[in-house]
């Protein structure tokens, strides 16, 4: 009797001392997850454009009317919302604007400025100018983002719709995209990723495949 019971007190002693080992025991905690927000400071240097008509009066990528003599912009990974300083490298004249729309569509720029927001930096003559942008201020909430990489842009759905097959085939996700402000007009983008990074990697590995040449840029869509 006294055997099993002394049995009985040291097997609950392991137990104990088990527990109390695992209970203190160290855990590295998990590497925190990607952002999709760009934080204040954040910059990128590269070619703006401006726009104004026709678009001026149609409705922006974030639901609003586009006013071309308000101060925004449109970017094409940024949240809506969010506030850039923009600096004209050429003359450092500056404007503030805040992300309402999507764009440039086009390879090598990285804003479209409205025709305010262009004015105020000097850069309606020419059309283009180096600048600098940097992220000032961030919305407070941001939906859940998803990337890819646009491939294409047809104004026959039937091109758009035999390069985005293509692109299924060999990428595993793709999808027409239509916009209000241009419904005439069918974008083919690839991929589905979490993470600017991730959609970066997609790009390379298209212009790689496909060739430098091909144009592939990645974009947020705000929208499935």
């Amino acid at each position: 009797m006294y055997l099993r019971f002394s049995f009985a007190i040291t097997l609950v002693a392991i137990l104990l001392a088990g527990c109390a080992h695992k209970k203190h025991a160290r855990r590295t905690p998990p590497p925190p997850a990607p952002s999709a927000v760009p934080q204040p400071g954040h910059t990128e240097t590269g070619m703006a454009s401006w726009y104004g008509y026709p678009y001026h009066g149609r409705r922006a990528a974030n639901g609003e009317i586009y006013d071309m003599e308000k101060l925004t912009a449109a970017h094409r990974t940024l949240p809506f919302d969010t506030w850039l300083r923009v600096v004209n490298l050429d003359n450092s004249k500056t404007v503030e604007v805040r992300i309402t729309d999507r764009g440039p569509f086009v390879e090598g720029r990285i804003i479209d400025l409205s025709h305010a927001a262009a004015r105020a930096i000097d850069m309606i003559g020419p059309g283009i100018a180096r600048v600098r942008i940097e992220v000032i201020r961030t919305p407070e909430y941001v939906p859940p983002a998803v990337f890819a990489v646009q491939v294409g842009a047809f104004r026959d759905r039937a091109n758009a719709e035999r390069l985005r097959a293509e692109m299924e085939s060999h990428y595993g996700s793709a999808r027409l995209v239509q916009r209000a402000d241009s419904p005439d007009l069918w974008r083919v983008v690839a991929g589905s990723e979490a993470t600017e990074e991730g959609a970066n990697g997609l790009a390379v590995r298209i212009r790689k495949e496909l060739g430098e040449k091909f144009a592939a840029f990645v974009v947020r869509v705000d929208s499935m």
